[in-house]
């Protein structure tokens, strides 16, 4: 869980930005999401292979350029 203290004569908005950054760098976010519906296993299976042959897709593109 992230966790911000205000320090004293620290803004709301910086500790905000502060806050925002740490919730990105523990992938909070981005475990919400993943959480948030049930994917069946073979549908994350092909999801995950999906995934895989796009970043490979992606990959030999630019390695071509």
């Amino acid at each position: 869980m992230a966790e911000v203290k205000v320090m004293e004569g620290e803004s709301i908005e910086s500790a905000l930005r502060r806050f925002k950054r740490k919730v990105q760098q523990e992938d909070i976010i981005k475990e919400i999401k993943r959480h948030s519906y049930y994917l069946k296993p073979g549908e994350k299976r092909r999801v995950k292979e999906a995934l895989a042959r796009k970043r490979s897709r992606k990959k030999m593109r630019r390695e071509s350029e």
